[in-house]
Parts: structure tokens; C-alpha cells; sequence
């Protein structure tokens, strides 16, 4: 796993012991970032990454010119790593160990972008819930965009804020706005 773009870029993420991580791939990513390209000048945005994992889509929005950015993960040892990892790159990000749901329920901040990586097993209805939070506490911004990683069976087309769904592989990365 490496940074993409950016200031970092072919900085390598080396992660270990971190059960249960499942990073977004280099391709998706890619892919991910070639299109919120459109949408965003990246140096005046806010960022959300809840799920984050070890941090890759953080590391890469800071890369990128992303000051502000909030990343959310419940795995204490990937906070660790986040935390880390951050200090190394020499980047600030605000880290929260928590639960991607009471976060969504305690927050008062808002973004223009928001990143969601699931675990995989997440449901349909539960990646709604997710979805619901998020726009009925006006969390993202106006013009703001929403994206949510997730295995390309769980098919979430019953939004009235998706706007566009793109399947790489195996996992599919659906935008709502």
C-alpha cells in the first residue's frame, strides 16, 4: 500500500498487526481520487474518514493538501498507527477512537467530504443507517459529497442522495450528495 499522489507520493504504508484491516486498494483509490479531482480543490476542504483503518485515505487527503481532516476508528491499535504514522509524514489529524455510529450521533463539526470504509460484513441497512445520519444531521456541507466504500453486492441504490456507484474488483465505492 502506497501514497498515490501529493507531497508523499510512493510513500509506502507499512502496516502490521492490525486485524481485520482491509485498505482500500492502490487502483480504487486511484480511481477514487481521479474523480473527486472534479469536484473539490483539495488545499480548501474538509475531510471525514470514519472507518479509517490504518489511515490510508487520511494520509492521502493530507498528501494531497488537506489540512482539516477527522479520522474516526474504533481499533485502538489503528489509532495507534494512525497517530504514528501521522507524526512520521509530520501531518496533523484529528484522531478519534470511537465507534463510527456514536460519533455520527455527538458530532457538531461538518465536512465537504466524507469517506466511509465499512467492514465488508456491514449490511445494507446498516451502511443506510450510516447514509441517514450523516444528512439528516446536515454533517456533510452543502455541495459537500459523500462516498462509501463497499462490497459490490451490497447495492445502494435506494438513496435519493446517490448520485453515482462505480465497482472495481470487488468493491464498489457509491457517491451521494
Amino acid at each position: 500500500m502506497r501514497i498515490i499522489s501529493g507531497k508523499f507520493k510512493g510513500r509506502k504504508i507499512k502496516f502490521n498487526n492490525l486485524q481485520n484491516v482491509r485498505p482500500t486498494t492502490d487502483k480504487t483509490k486511484e480511481s477514487l481520487f481521479n474523480i473527486l479531482g472534479h469536484f473539490f480543490v483539495f488545499e480548501g476542504i474538509s475531510a471525514l474518514d470514519l472507518f479509517s483503518g490504518s489511515g490510508n485515505i487520511s494520509y492521502e487527503l493530507a498528501s494531497r493538501g488537506v489540512k482539516d481532516i477527522t479520522s474516526v476508528e474504533k481499533n485502538i491499535k489503528c489509532v495507534r498507527f494512525i497517530n504514528n504514522f501521522s507524526k512520521i509524514l509530520d501531518i496533523k489529524l484529528n484522531v478519534f477512537n470511537y465507534n463510527t455510529l456514536q460519533f455520527l450521533k455527538i458530532t457538531k463539526s461538518k465536512f465537504d467530504l466524507i469517506f466511509a470504509d465499512p467492514p465488508y460484513n456491514y449490511t445494507e441497512t446498516e451502511i443506510e443507517t450510516i447514509i441517514n445520519l450523516i444528512f439528516n444531521r446536515g454533517i456533510l456541507k452543502k455541495n459537500g459529497i459523500l462516498i462509501i466504500e463497499h462490497h459490490k453486492k451490497n447495492i445502494l441504490k435506494s438513496s435519493e442522495f446517490l448520485f453515482d456507484c462505480r465497482t472495481y474488483c470487488t468493491n464498489s465505492l457509491s457517491f451521494f450528495k
